[in-house]
């Protein structure tokens, strides 16, 4: 049940991330979501498409260094405590959270939050029993 995510690193220097998303632009790649963290020397651009596959070779040949992780995406209410209740569920279970960001603007009215956890499966299984949607790769073209 786990969602791919595309981490591209990339040079920290003005007008990298721009000329990343005109390539993407260019091959009509829609971002669902998107994280940008950055150090002195470089980023890093999380982000979630729908087709990953096609997203990883346009970026390979554009000459982009990327990889592939496996993340958790849970539906929740937005509403506040929503990320709470997730959060005391991983703590319940003792799934570590490596890092998290949310997908703005969803047609459903719910929030969406993204979650890198050391493992997927073990949180993807605990956010189910708990009554907590688990989105796959398919369901992100819909969001």
């Amino acid at each position: 049940m786990d969602v791919k995510q595309i981490s591209v690193f990339l040079e920290n220097k003005p007008g990298t991330l721009n000329e990343m998303t005109k390539v993407l632009t260019e091959h009509n790649i829609d971002l669902r979501a998107l994280s940008l963290a950055e150090t002195t020397d470089f980023g890093i651009a999380r982000f979630i498409v729908a087709d990953v596959l096609e997203t990883m070779s346009i970026l390979k040949e554009a000459g982009y260094v990327s990889s592939l992780t496996p993340v958790v995406v849970a539906e929740i209410p937005d509403e506040p405590g929503a990320l709470n209740r997730v959060l005391q569920i991983f703590m319940e279970y003792n799934i570590n959270l490596e890092y998290m960001y949310a997908i703005l603007g969803s047609k459903s009215g719910n929030a969406y939050m993204i979650f890198r956890v050391q493992d997927d499966k073990k949180a993807s299984a605990a956010l189910v029993a708990n009554g907590i949607k688990v989105l796959n790769q398919e369901d992100m073209a819909e969001i």
